[in-house]
């Protein structure tokens, strides 16, 4: 497997957890086969972190934008700055934003408020967005979809098919919900969960839509993939990844590593196209 090459689509490697060794960090995933790494945000000063992060590294590129964690901390001026730092050239979403119902972070009203008000910055800078959701699945995609009524050309690429939305990162719902994310062009993404015994619906979605709309992330530093499960996650570990995604849909690895590669490609623009055979 020397020879395959991979793409952790979502990571955080402005992380607390990885500052006595960052750059080492990402040395081992270049080591490891992983050609490009993803780097979403939580608020607006690891927005600036990750854009600083991506400046520095070739195989880096950011996401800007802010956690629902976050979202009641956020200003009318955090959301001005995430703007202009969109349209930095190393910055190929807007991300991580969405809502999250399963902690009481921020109240739901003030979530789904920053949430639509971050489609609407991608929407004006044609970016796409990287959706965090947990425990609010029906609402995410209600507010996703009253955004696209509301700006149809979003993402257009030609009159047949849009581009890319976005995807539905580390994904929780189950397959009904996974089809109706794709229907509106978003990408559904699996992590090291799929690794776990007891993840029999991440592994039954995982097996139930196309190749052609997943991708791989580790989301380091969480959620470390079987076995290192317990331990600092980290981008080497994509690989184990995706050998599991391989295993549920018997295909080689090579597959799953040069079509969800060519889906980064689709979505964010990162690396080179290559044709592919329905997978």
């Amino acid at each position: 497997m020397n020879d395959v090459t991979f793409v952790d689509s979502h990571l955080h490697l402005t992380a607390k957890e990885f500052d006595a060794d960052r750059d080492e960090v990402i040395a081992r995933a270049v080591d490891s086969g992983v050609r490009f790494l993803v780097n979403p945000a939580v608020d607006l000063a690891d927005s600036r972190k990750a854009v600083e992060l991506a400046e520095k590294h070739a195989s880096v590129y950011a996401c800007v934008g802010v956690h629902p964690h976050e979202a009641a901390k956020a200003t009318e001026n955090d959301l001005r700055e995430l703007e202009e730092l969109s349209r930095h050239p190393r910055v190929v979403a807007i991300g991580e934003i969405g809502l999250d119902y399963y902690y009481d972070f921020a109240p739901q009203d003030v979530q789904q408020r920053v949430y639509a008000d971050q489609i609407a910055i991608a929407q004006r800078c044609n970016l796409p967005i990287v959706v965090h959701t947990r425990d609010s699945i029906g609402d995410t995609i209600r507010i996703t979809e009253e955004c696209i009524r509301k700006d149809s050309g979003w993402r257009r690429r030609d009159a047949q098919r849009p581009a890319p939305r976005g995807v539905f990162h580390c994904f929780s719902g189950d397959l009904a919900a996974a089809k109706k994310v794709i229907m509106m062009r978003f990408y559904v993404s699996f992590p090291g969960i799929i690794t776990f015994k007891k993840s029999e619906l991440a592994q039954t979605v995982a097996a139930g839509v196309a190749m052609e709309d997943l991708l791989l992330e580790t989301d380091s530093p969480y959620l470390a993939p079987v076995p290192h499960r317990g331990t600092r996650n980290e981008p080497a570990h994509i690989p184990l990844i995706a050998r599991k995604l391989a295993d549920i849909r018997s295909l080689p690895v090579e597959d799953v590593a040069r079509t969800t590669s060519y889906n980064v490609y689709d979505l964010f623009g990162i690396g080179d196209p290559e044709p592919l055979n329905a997978a």
